[in-house]
């Protein structure tokens, strides 16, 4: 599995060109799946993210998403999210997905009464639901991991479209 990984992780490039698995023997990385950008959680998330981004690189931690979309429609959310400088992966087939354990979600994942809850809050109020083929698949999963020299150090893969982690605990984890 280790090895697929770092095959896998050599072999991933970010919009810009750079290969990932060069940026993990630089420093960690803060490897972030999203669902799709129409998604109020997926909005909730980056707009956290953008919060907490001077404290990544305080911390020396590369933050680099991967997302469904075209890079020119990422561009544009990172920049409304002010996260324009942000490097991004695009896997419109869904294969790093897939082969980093993210599947599809089921009905109670994605339309279940806790997810409804949330996604009718206070706190997600302000973000507008999006549907629409070209910001993803609204059925995917997201996760993150944190990855350093190639090799995941610690992961999380939601349970519930809603789930809301806590990245700087995350983060803190002590793993890096």
């Amino acid at each position: 599995m280790e090895l697929m990984q770092k095959g896998l992780i050599q072999e991933m490039q970010t919009n810009l060109g750079n290969n990932l698995l060069a940026f993990t023997e630089k420093k960690p990385v803060l490897l972030v799946f999203l669902r799709h950008f129409g998604c109020v959680f997926c909005k909730e998330a980056l707009s956290d993210l953008a919060g907490l981004w001077p404290d990544f690189k305080g911390k020396d931690i590369e933050l680099i998403f991967v997302h469904m979309a075209t890079n020119k429609v990422a561009d544009k959310y990172f920049k409304d999210f002010q996260l324009e400088n942000v490097q991004h992966i695009s896997d419109p087939e869904k294969q790093y997905y897939y082969e980093f354990g993210l599947r599809k979600g089921s009905f109670s994942q994605l339309y279940g009464l806790r997810t409804w809850f949330r996604g009718f809050s206070s706190e997600t109020k302000q973000y507008k639901l999006e549907l629409a083929k070209h910001l993803g698949d609204s059925t995917q999963m997201p996760g993150m991991f944190l990855i350093k020299n190639g090799e995941i150090k610690e992961s999380y893969i939601h349970k519930l479209a809603s789930d809301q982690p806590d990245h700087m605990q995350f983060l803190n984890s002590g793993k890096i």
